[in-house]
């Protein structure tokens, strides 16, 4: 492909969003088909496929804050001047083709596919069969985008595979692939893992930790752990186990409090032999829970004698997206988020802002869970490798 300008792709992401705005019915209609003729029980893959008008307006933003942003191509990272007169730098540079696969979300067909196009990457696109209608509706609007000013439609890609179509062409590419992203539940992570035949970021599994520190606000607690768990049980960055100090003063108050909180979502509630002495409290039947990421209204909670002990389960069972400690004791704080192997560690804040958008970055490709290439939230400025460019006259080694 040949690069573009960033006038260029400013100018179709600018188009698309005046697309989106202009077709907003269309693509809602197309949704219902997709709502209608999904059968699953999946409730957190059933909230994630829903369009709506709040939906499409964030749609919509994630472009506006793309063309405001800079141009993450061609940046300088590094710069040196060789004893023998040789210029070396070092510069961002597209990855090339960067391939994702994510199971529901249709917003992440424009999210995904802006973010890859501003970083000068060509994007394929492998939705889900359960947003078809959607995702198809939405790649038409990019390609009317790309067509306006006379750019190839090959930039975005949609591939309306199956499976066994998917897994041949992971193994055997019909054209060159430079990076797969896979954004979904652990059985899609494991397929592309097991049939790629390039680099996969993760964007793994949540299952995120609370700790509630002996020296934590209750009230602050309670709030975080609600909204945690009960705001969005669909998305990654929801709370799913609750670890909570043995010497937190009024313990037992507060522990009925939290379930009474969720009771008022319909949550279901497990704990450890510690806790499910409350009559509300359901024991686990094994410690293998302590791995799961629910994605629906459903929590463990666990007893810990201090802080480290937090940390050593978190780092044995959770995730590695998100972490929260709840506590009033900055150094206390400042131990935990130091030691504990997530990608975002908060204190006194909801797991909930671990997204693109709400980090600054106008969005995302995925939250990655892996260490490599990148942690976290994978935003534009994310989507890039490094290019050296040496220039010398005629210097031997």
């Amino acid at each position: 492909m040949i690069p573009l300008t960033g006038q260029q792709k400013d100018a179709v992401l600018h188009s698309m969003a005046h697309l989106i705005a202009l077709n907003k019915q269309v693509i809602i209609d197309a949704n219902s088909i997709d709502l209608e003729s999904y059968k699953g029980n999946d409730i957190s893959m059933h909230d994630r496929l829903i369009v709506n008008d709040a939906k499409v307006d964030g749609m919509i933003l994630s472009l506006e804050q793309l063309v405001a942003d800079s141009d993450p191509i061609n940046k300088e990272l590094y710069k040196f001047t060789h004893h023998n007169g040789m210029n070396i730098v070092n510069k961002t540079a597209p990855f090339g083709t960067v391939m994702i696969i994510y199971e529901s979300r249709p917003d992440v067909t424009v999210e995904a596919a802006g973010i890859a196009f501003k970083s000068g990457n060509k994007i394929l696109l492998k939705g889900g069969k359960e947003s078809i209608n959607s995702n198809l509706a939405i790649v038409s609007l990019w390609h009317q985008a790309l067509e306006q000013h006379n750019i190839s439609k090959n930039w975005v890609e949609y591939l309306n595979y199956n499976r066994t179509e998917t897994q041949a062409f992971l193994e055997k590419p019909t054209q060159k692939l430079d990076l797969i992203v896979p954004r979904g539940g652990e059985k899609l992570i494991a397929f592309v893992k097991k049939n790629a035949q390039c680099p996969v970021i993760v964007s793994g599994r949540g299952n995120n930790f609370v700790f509630v520190d002996k020296e934590a606000d209750l009230e602050l607690a309670l709030s975080l752990i609600n909204n945690g768990k009960t705001a969005k049980i669909s998305a990654c960055n929801a709370v799913d186990k609750v670890l909570i100090h043995a010497e937190l003063p009024n313990k037992d108050k507060f522990i009925n409090s939290l379930i009474s909180k969720l009771k008022e979502s319909d949550v279901e509630i497990l704990g450890d032999d510690k806790l499910s002495s409350n009559d509300h409290i359901n024991q686990i039947d094994s410690d293998d829970i302590w791995f799961e990421e629910f994605l629906d209204y459903k929590v463990v909670i666990g007893q810990v004698i201090n802080t480290q002990q937090a940390i050593e389960k978190i780092n044995k069972y959770s995730g590695g997206h998100s972490a929260v400690i709840v506590t009033k004791n900055d150094s206390e704080a400042n131990g935990f988020m130091a030691a504990v192997d997530s990608a975002a560690v908060y204190q006194n804040a909801s797991s909930r802002f671990t997204d693109g958008g709400q980090f600054g970055l106008g969005g995302e490709l995925a939250i990655s869970t892996d260490k490599l290439h990148h942690r976290g939230p994978m935003g534009l400025h994310h989507l890039v490798t490094n290019k050296w460019y040496i220039k010398g006259n005629g210097q031997i080694r």
